[in-house]
């Protein structure tokens, strides 16, 4: 568990960082000539829209690391059946609602900008899908051995400080989600290597990425998908490398 420790550290210190950017642009904007407070929120448009590109270079990079386009259908149609049964994303934005109301002394946004509930699953997706949280997982756990995960730290850290000054104190809330997802691999790890093997390792970042594919249209506003209800989709590779 320590590189996953570390790892979420990582995460929480850059999206400090971030905010704590984001704050001091607010504060100074506000004693700037009539006129930068447009330009602010021009700025925070701009930034939003590249990141957003960047975020589809991401899904578009790692979803070409699959190798067979039958497995990848099959889990996102899977995946799509039973995140929809269980609602996945309504519970996560009440869920996301529910730490808003309780960190609004914290975001002081006026309720304009994206919410918690999006920043938590867009960085927690992004920081999640790759193939270093599972190969740096299993490798913690198996052999204690946690360099994988201090390269993944440094990497998820200097994106949340750009991801949590566009998207918010989401972002910090991700370090909850990586530690959960990456700590039960690593306590998992001796049960899962068998099953966890290169082919199936890409299938899994070939279907994450298509669903970062879809975080990033949305985060453009050219969709709304319902991304939360196709995470079951990243672990059916697992099974389904077994039977194909």
């Amino acid at each position: 568990m320590t590189g996953t420790i570390i790892n979420a550290l990582a995460v929480l210190a850059g999206s400090a960082a971030g905010l704590l950017l984001k704050w001091l642009a607010g504060h100074f904007s506000s004693r700037l000539p009539a006129g930068s407070a447009a330009l602010g929120g021009r700025l925070q448009g701009i930034i939003m829209q590249g990141v957003a590109l960047c975020v589809l270079y991401i899904g578009v990079s790692g979803s070409l690391k699959g190798q067979n386009t039958l497995i990848a259908i099959l889990s996102i149609v899977i995946g799509a059946i039973i995140g929809e049964l269980l609602d996945l994303d309504r519970r996560m934005h009440a869920l996301g609602d529910w730490v808003q109301e309780k960190s609004s002394k914290l975001m002081k946004n006026g309720g304009s900008g994206p919410s918690v509930a999006e920043g938590f699953v867009t960085a927690s997706l992004l920081f999640c899908v790759g193939a270093m949280a599972i190969v740096g997982a299993l490798e913690n756990g198996l052999t204690g051995n946690y360099d994988t995960l201090k390269a993944k730290s440094v990497l998820d850290g200097i994106s949340s400080i750009v991801f949590a000054s566009s998207l918010g104190i989401g972002v910090a809330f991700s370090a909850v989600g990586i530690f959960l997802y990456q700590g039960i691999i690593s306590l998992a790890a001796s049960f899962l290597q068998p099953f966890l093997g290169d082919a199936v390792i890409a299938e899994m970042t070939c279907v994450g990425s298509l669903l970062i594919l879809a975080l990033g249209l949305n985060m453009l506003g050219l969709t709304k998908i319902k991304v939360m209800n196709l995470v079951p989709a990243i672990f059916l590779p697992i099974l389904l490398c077994m039977v194909m």
